[in-house]
């Protein structure tokens, strides 16, 4: 491409941007000014410096300058890491509800009551409990229910809800000394990887998606669902069930990703079943089998990740022996906007002008021969 060409379409894009249905927020890179930090992979994720303070960063005198960089900076990198933080839940709970503030969230909107999380625990209802503990109460269960393949673990977090998360912080107070890892993956380069056409194709259809596992618990009589609200007046009742794009904008960035994920989403309504099916597998297979748009996160005691539930996927790793070793810590989670798919968006890739995928640029160019 040369330098006219790209300024040309540099020029398509901005002009395409400016129709958006939400204007998408850019990083003020605040935070680089104050704190080190680097890109894990080249397509997701920035951890931060050991010695940097999340507290320092709520604190701060330009704490919402600070908060909204943040923000961007999560939307775009779908996660950012910070090691062994002085944190209280408090601080914690603040920090998931100011990022989504921070960017445009609903009013109405607030942090995630889950639906079998018990006010009267030791961090209330807003809170998530992640515990190897918990899992080992629920085995006879999960025995009865688990797929020997991991890949149904990967999700983003509460899509069964009419308004899901934004953005989530999780703390691990406990870990095993190895294993027990963490991995996300990037929606918008799962997006990326489907052909023009399919990816047209996806942007008119609609999924649902359901909390069938927390309703099983409580038909077992293991849990109580909370009728709500959870975090958002439309998050009400015990069905467990919401209707999304499969192809969603995230308005803090404008770009487009792929909203589908093996825990949660169940059918791709405008489908027959078998066609549901093999859709909602390639997707499965596009985020799972590509490690390239992928980071795995070695955890140690005290550590955080910060992340965007709009645009990414993620699955913990349940490679430790649970009988010997705990893994414990607490989920915060902002409560966002309805998921929604704005016909003026861009991918990540033309967005930034990074080249399609390697496997996708033959494909692309036997198309531009065709059509000369």
């Amino acid at each position: 491409m040369t330098v006219h060409q790209n300024t040309d379409a540099t020029k398509a894009i901005c002009l395409q941007r400016e129709a958006l249905q939400r204007k998408p927020l850019q990083r003020n890179h605040s935070l680089d000014a104050k704190f080190r930090s680097w890109k894990v992979n080249p397509h997701i994720g920035t951890e931060f410096e050991t010695g940097v303070q999340i507290r320092d960063i709520l604190r701060s005198p330009n704490t919402d300058e600070l908060i909204q960089d943040l923000a961007v900076l999560v939307a775009e990198r779908n996660v950012a890491f910070f090691r062994n933080q002085d944190l209280t839940f408090d601080e914690q709970k603040e920090l998931a509800d100011r990022l989504g503030r921070a960017a445009g969230k609903p009013s109405e909107s607030s942090l995630h009551s889950h639906p079998i999380s018990d006010e009267s625990s030791e961090f209330g209802d807003k809170n998530y409990a992640i515990s190897s503990e918990l899992d080992k109460k629920l085995g006879t269960l999960l025995a009865l229910n688990t797929s020997e393949l991991h890949r149904t673990y990967w999700h983003s977090d509460i899509t069964f809800e009419n308004f899901p998360s934004d953005y989530a912080v999780l703390r691990l107070r406990e870990v095993p000394p190895e294993g027990g890892d963490t991995l996300w993956a990037s929606a918008y380069e799962v997006y990326d990887r489907l052909s023009p056409a399919f990816q047209r194709f996806l942007e008119g259809l609609t999924a649902t998606h359901s909390g069938d596992g927390f309703l099983n618990l409580q038909a077992r009589g293991l849990t109580n669902i909370n009728p709500g609200p959870r975090g958002n007046p439309e998050n009400v009742g015990t069905h467990l069930t919401a209707v999304h794009p499969l192809v969603r904008t995230n308005p803090v960035t404008g770009w487009k990703g792929v909203f589908a994920n093996s825990e949660f989403t169940k059918r791709i309504n405008e489908l027959s079943k078998d066609e549901s099916d093999w859709l909602l597998k390639h997707l499965a297979d596009l985020t799972i089998q590509n490690h390239d748009l992928q980071v795995r996160f070695k955890w140690n005691k005290h550590d955080v990740a910060v992340w965007d539930n709009r645009s990414s996927f993620h699955s913990a790793t349940y490679d430790y022996d649970a009988d010997e070793f705990v893994r414990l810590g607490e989920r915060s989670a902002s409560v966002g906007e309805k998921p929604y798919f704005d016909v003026a968006s861009t991918s990540r890739r033309q967005a930034l002008g990074i080249a399609p995928p390697v496997a996708r640029r033959s494909h692309l160019a036997s198309l531009a021969k065709l059509h000369e």
